[in-house]
């Protein structure tokens, strides 16, 4: 048997264990569990339920804003009232309805497969972000809550937007140093002083920021005190510019 034919024989019997499978194991929809057409995907009607961001959007956080663009910079209120200190953000959701449960279950309900899916959505979202040489991190974890949930779900999200994108990926880039309790329900004065020096870069990792673009990614952004912490970390050990790309975004009306 020449190489061709034993390749194509192989590939023959590739597509009848992968028919089997599907046999077996049905794609279904990650929100509601309907079959679906495809792995890793949403049915129709939970799809157009999901609320994707589209349209204006603010330029350093990802708000979705009314009305349409004109070729020049935007801002929401609240980004030029209390400046961000990274360059731009995006975000690939609304945090309500469909969404607000994926991201839950993500979170807490231990389903990382989730993460896949979502990373599609974000490195569509966070397109016009991506720069070469760039390095994606996420927003760490305390050693006592990775402990408590076994993954970080915004290091899944990295690492899988790291290879839909083809960025490197560094999950340890930056640490929690301080355990600080939950933030809902905080206002962003309390969220910031509560962060304060909570987050720095991994010793042994800092030189891998050094003049470079840097990533950041989180599940959720609420008032950004988070992601401006860990911006702050990330600047003082030499990075170049900061963008953030979230999941999902916290709208005022949510």
């Amino acid at each position: 048997m020449d190489a061709g034919s034993f390749i194509a024989r192989k590939y023959r019997i590739w597509q009848r264990v992968q028919t089997a499978v599907e046999l077996i194991y049905p794609p279904r929809c990650l929100s509601c569990g309907e079959l679906t057409e495809s792995d890793f995907g949403l049915c129709a009607l939970c799809w157009r339920d999901t609320p994707f961001i589209g349209g204006t959007v603010c330029d350093r956080c990802g708000m979705p804003l009314p009305g349409g663009t004109d070729g020049h910079r935007i801002e929401c209120d609240d980004c030029l009232k209390a400046p961000r200190p990274w360059r731009d953000g995006r975000a690939a959701l609304l945090y309500q309805g469909r969404a607000r449960s994926l991201i839950l279950a993500l979170k807490h309900s231990d389903r990382p497969e989730l993460a896949r899916p979502a990373a599609q959505w974000m490195a569509q979202a966070g397109r016009g972000l991506f720069r070469p040489g760039m390095v994606i991190a996420p927003v760490p974890l305390h050693w006592s809550r990775l402990i408590k949930r076994r993954y970080n779900q915004s290091a899944l999200l990295a690492q899988h937007l790291g290879r839909e994108v083809g960025l490197e990926t560094c999950p340890d880039l930056l640490t929690r140093r301080a355990k600080t309790p939950v933030l809902d329900g905080k206002t962003a004065a309390e969220r910031a002083r509560l962060l304060k020096n909570a987050i720095s870069a991994h010793p042994k990792r800092r030189h891998r920021m050094h003049g470079r673009d840097v990533l950041l990614v989180d599940d959720v952004m609420t008032s950004g005190a988070t992601l401006a912490a860990c911006t702050q970390a990330c600047i003082s050990s030499g990075a170049n510019h900061i963008f953030v790309l979230v999941l999902a975004r916290v709208a005022k009306d949510a």
